[in-house]
């Protein structure tokens, strides 16, 4: 169960003060958090409401099942994050890439964060079939959907702000 609220764990258990004879145990969502969605995104500027209803539904019930992965109990804060998506699109895409990052930010609102505001960086890239491509060491989640046949969407959601050290 995920219960929007702010606390200060930042992704780790923590004990608290005991409240009536009892450790409270409070946990935060730990990060990083690897979506694989293995369908075609739908663009904020599609003109069918109902699509953009069922594309934010899809991307909010795969994050809900990674997140109850990971513990039972978590607490969204607002923490900066940044989000990475990768879309491995079945042939040439259609429309624009960025055009497929809002729908899924605002996806991820109660699920993954309270606001997309707390997100401070944005990586959106395509890999279609017909351009050479190589990941190195990828993590397993992106590994999985590297041997997926298209289509497939990668979501990260990360706490690390190395990204912010850049001269």
């Amino acid at each position: 169960m995920t219960v929007p609220g702010r606390n200060g764990a930042r992704g780790r258990i923590r004990r608290s003060r005991r409240e009536n004879g009892r450790a409270r145990i409070v946990s935060g969502l730990a990060f990083p958090l690897e979506v694989l969605i293995r369908h075609i995104p739908v663009s904020h500027q599609s003109a069918s409401s109902a699509s953009k209803d069922r594309w934010r539904r899809t991307v909010a019930e795969h994050a809900r099942a990674c997140v109850g992965a990971l513990s039972d109990w978590t607490f969204l804060d607002d923490r900066p994050l940044s989000l990475t998506i990768l879309y491995f699109p079945p042939g040439s895409m259609q429309g624009d890439i960025d055009n497929i990052a809002k729908l899924i930010m605002a996806a991820l609102i109660g699920v993954v964060y309270l606001d997309d505001r707390v997100i401070e960086r944005l990586v959106v890239q395509k890999f279609e079939p017909a351009v050479a491509w190589h990941f190195q060491n990828p993590p397993p989640r992106l590994n999985d959907a590297l041997e997926t046949p298209p289509p497939a969407v990668y979501v990260r959601v990360d706490d690390d702000m190395q990204w912010r050290g850049v001269p």
